[in-house]
């Protein structure tokens, strides 16, 4: 069975997980019911809030999808290095009447909690991002009868997720929207377009599956991944202006506007991710060190404020190379006229 059979998708587009907020269950659905298959994002979930979003799901009338869980990978930070970001985003935090945590904050992002959550619900796909799962929680999740997917970013990553036993890899580009799955985020690899990765990865696994992600901006990239060995496409970026989408107010905003090529910044989070341009960009890009989760929640309370004031130039706009294409039409739609099965 393919992976795309898995997910019970008849199109070679499939909604990608967006952490954050983007990726709900009504995005999900849209997806299921245009023929197409979603994923929840389980990174900055808590257990509980996780299972929620399941259960919505599921209650939907769906029974194909994925969920995406970020895989413990800690990037330690320099205390010092911190301390000092943590000082020259002072002003800022002060604008918005925010406090900023004053020691690094590390965690594993519910990790186990949120295993057990799937295991219990075994969704027939779960996928990993940031690393390799470990091998009991991956068991676990095998016995539950899901299909297990890693994101890659190079062969060298992709060889690893095929020896810790993968039935599928999602294979990244660099011209993805939002964080880089790369296991080395402080020496990540040099990646070429997505079909030349996806062709390589292919060449080197042949018997694996593949999902394509990064910079889709319409049919034609579709239809070079899929050309190039990809099963399907995971759509990202397209799909953050759609109405099932849970994209703020804020980000939508900063979408809307042309804004030049995505740039790749740690500003935000520790690790690197593709983003548009803003003030927060432009006034401490390459000012933070490298740091993930600590940089991640040392941000976080200055962009929920400026996301709940409809403010996109503090908030991280995580965008692909084929941002200037997403519109505000029915993820469903979207997702079939990529798939070059327009209604």
């Amino acid at each position: 069975m393919t992976l795309l059979e898995v997910l019970g998708s008849r199109l070679p587009v499939v909604a990608a997980p967006m952490a954050g907020g983007p990726s709900t269950p009504s995005l999900v659905a849209a997806a299921s019911a245009a023929g197409s298959a979603g994923f929840l994002a389980g990174g900055y979930l808590g257990a509980e809030a996780l299972a929620d979003r399941v259960r919505e799901v599921r209650e939907a009338g769906v029974e194909r999808y994925g969920v995406n869980l970020f895989a413990p990978s800690p990037l330690p930070v320099d205390p010092a290095a911190y301390a000092a970001y943590r000082l020259a985003l002072q002003p800022l935090a002060e604008r918005f009447g925010v406090e900023l945590p004053a020691a690094p904050r590390e965690d594993d992002d519910a990790w186990h909690d949120k295993v057990d959550v799937l295991v219990a619900a075994a969704p027939p796909v779960v996928s990993f991002t940031f690393g390799l799962p470990d091998g009991s929680s991956a068991a676990a999740l095998r016995r539950a009868g899901c299909a297990l997917v890693q994101t890659v970013t190079s062969v060298e990553e992709a060889r690893a997720g095929a020896r810790a036993g993968m039935d599928g890899l999602a294979v990244q580009a660099r011209s993805a929207g939002g964080h880089w799955g790369t296991f080395t985020p402080r020496r990540p690899p040099v990646a070429p377009d997505l079909p030349t990765l996806v062709r390589a990865v292919r060449a080197a696994l042949p018997g694996l599956a593949l999902l394509a992600a990064g910079g889709t901006g319409g049919p034609d990239d579709v239809r070079a991944a899929v050309a190039a060995g990809a099963e399907a496409v995971a759509v990202g970026t397209l799909l953050l202006r759609t109405p099932e989408a849970g994209t703020s107010a804020a980000h939508r905003a900063g979408l809307a506007t042309d804004r030049g090529a995505p740039v790749t910044t740690h500003a935000f989070s520790g690790r690197p991710a593709g983003g548009l341009r803003n003030a927060f960009l432009a006034a401490y890009d390459g000012r933070g060190p490298l740091g993930y989760p600590a940089l991640h929640h040392l941000t976080a309370p200055i962009r929920r404020a400026a996301a709940a004031a409809g403010d996109p130039e503090h908030v991280n706009l995580w965008a692909g190379a084929g941002y200037r294409n997403a519109t505000q039409r029915p993820a469903g739609e979207v997702l079939r006229d990529l798939a070059g099965q327009a209604s």
